[in-house]
C-alpha cells in the first residue's frame, strides 16, 4: 500500500479534526486505538506514551499495513508537526487517522505520564 500525502485542506472525515487534544488522546489509547510514535530512535529512547508503537517517519509508509485500518489511529512526534504530515497521508488512504496536538510536549504539559519512569521529551 502506497500513503500519499494529502494537502492539509484535505479531510477525509469532514468536520472531524486531524489534531485532537492530549485528553482525547488518552481516552482513544484506553479505549484501544493505536497510537504510533513516528519520532527517531534517539527520541524514543528518552521517553514515550506506554502502550504506543513505534514506526519513525521515514519508515512509515511501507510499515502501513502493520497498522490496523479498522479503527482509530493517533500519531505523536515532538511538536505535532511530523505526526500531522502522517495523520493527513493516512486520512488520504482511509485510515481514522489524528495527530496529537502539541505532540508529546502538549501531552507532558497536560500532566499525561511518559514511560519509562522519568521519561523526558528528547529534542530533535
Amino acid at each position: 500500500m502506497t500513503v500519499a500525502y494529502a494537502g492539509a485542506g484535505m479531510d477525509a472525515f469532514g468536520s472531524d479534526p486531524v489534531d485532537i487534544t492530549p485528553e482525547r488522546a488518552a481516552e482513544l489509547l484506553a479505549a484501544g486505538a493505536t497510537v504510533v510514535d513516528v519520532r527517531e530512535d534517539h527520541e524514543r529512547r528518552a521517553g514515550y506514551i506506554d502502550g504506543s508503537e513505534h514506526i519513525e517517519l521515514a519508515r512509515l509508509a511501507g510499515a502501513a499495513a502493520t497498522i490496523d485500518r479498522d479503527g482509530p489511529v493517533v500519531f505523536y512526534c515532538r511538536v505535532g508537526a511530523r505526526s500531522t504530515m502522517a495523520a493527513e497521508a493516512f486520512r488520504s488512504s482511509g485510515y481514522q487517522a489524528y495527530s496529537l496536538a502539541g505532540g508529546l510536549l502538549g501531552w507532558v504539559a497536560a500532566g499525561l505520564p511518559l514511560a519509562p519512569a522519568g521519561g523526558r521529551v528528547a529534542e530533535h
